[in-house]
């Protein structure tokens, strides 16, 4: 019994430690969006976008108020979008999206995790030429007929479009679209009134590495080390 309630305790706390990092992840995006368009979402498409974001891992209304407000203050936190790129173990390429408010703490960071999981980092370009900047937008599939979506999204940028699964199963649609054509295909579906699960641009590998699973366990073990750090916001990888 005490076994059951301590895997109980560990799979909870798990639970909350990502929700955590998810909250703090909006923040510093709510943060950046306000210092550069301001905190109206109706005329700041990115926070219009992160709000979006807020609401589909349910961060509570208080907090995204919260976070509004410290970044509209005189004293609020700068920070700034910092991209490291490296390979982790097995050859596999990793562009590691910060955002930092001490680039010189972060890097110092990233380069400890790096060498702990048997990666290294890499200067500036060294992967990135890997990797296609897109912007991808995740749909609730419910009531869509996707034939129609895709011709009509076809003339407002999009790229391609397919099915996926989200974090615990349920069915998405994946509409990607040319990162520079992502306020197009935002706009065109504010228009259909679909409201995204998730808006965001990635960073989308163009030729996938397979590797075996105990191979892949070993770069997903660093990845995730990476992915605790208070100041890492994504990792991008070209593992298939």
């Amino acid at each position: 019994m005490g076994r059951i309630f301590e895997v109980r305790k560990a799979t909870m706390f798990a639970r909350w430690n990502k929700m955590a990092k998810q909250f703090a992840r909006i923040a510093k995006d709510i943060n950046m969006s306000v210092k550069s368009g301001g905190p109206d979402p109706q005329s700041n498409p990115m926070l219009r976008r992160i709000l979006q974001n807020a609401r589909a891992i349910n961060m509570p209304k208080d907090k995204v108020e919260a976070a509004i407000k410290r970044a509209s203050g005189r004293d609020a936190t700068n920070y700034e979008t910092v991209i490291y790129e490296g390979y982790a173990p097995h050859g596999i390429a990793l562009l590691i999206e910060t955002a930092t408010d001490n680039p010189t703490r972060t890097v110092a960071t990233v380069r400890n995790l790096m060498q702990k999981g048997g990666g290294n980092l890499g200067t500036s370009g060294s992967v990135s030429f890997m990797f296609r900047k897109m912007g991808v937008f995740r749909l609730d599939p419910t009531g869509i007929d996707q034939d129609d979506l895709e011709l009509y999204l076809i003339d407002h940028g999009l790229d391609e479009m397919g099915e996926s699964v989200g974090e615990k199963g349920e069915p998405q649609i994946v509409v990607r679209c040319a990162f520079e054509d992502f306020g197009r295909v935002q706009e065109a579906l504010e228009a259909r009134k679909i409201s995204p699960l998730k808006a965001e641009h990635e960073y989308i590998p163009m030729a996938p590495t397979e590797l075996s699973e105990t191979d892949a366990a070993e770069v997903l073990a660093l990845i995730d080390k990476l992915e605790q750090d208070d100041d890492v916001q994504s990792v991008f990888h070209t593992l298939a």
